[in-house]
């Protein structure tokens, strides 16, 4: 399975973060493919607008729209989101060799001005 989204001509792995949101998403484990997709173009609109609003982070309706559709969608728990970002720190932390680094060394860097 590859985590590369084709939208129009943009490769998703164009975003400087996609290793963050790559090695992020190995934790997740939805039970439908498409909720997995929807949640990576998701991760990635967000992290491109850091501390942005939903509809400014996406930028256009359709896909503001498709986020609160999935922020809202039954099958999409906040306990399912968090499974998956618990499962992605408690895999770093294992890969940690001595004491371990402040949580804020595994923060996606912050957006440049």
């Amino acid at each position: 399975m590859s985590n590369k989204l084709v939208r129009g001509d943009v490769v998703a792995d164009s975003n400087p973060l996609s290793g963050w949101i790559d090695r992020e998403l190995a934790g997740w484990d939805f039970e439908d493919e498409r909720l997995h997709k929807r949640f990576r173009v998701l991760l990635e609109k967000l992290s491109a607008g850091l501390g942005e609003g939903i509809p400014f982070a996406c930028q256009d309706w359709a896909n503001t729209k498709a986020a609160y559709l999935f922020f809202s969608n039954d099958r999409v728990s906040e306990a399912d989101i968090l499974a998956g970002h618990f499962e992605s720190t408690r895999s770093r932390f294992v890969a940690t060799e001595g004491p371990a680094p402040p949580a804020a060394a595994h923060l996606p860097p912050p957006k440049s001005t």
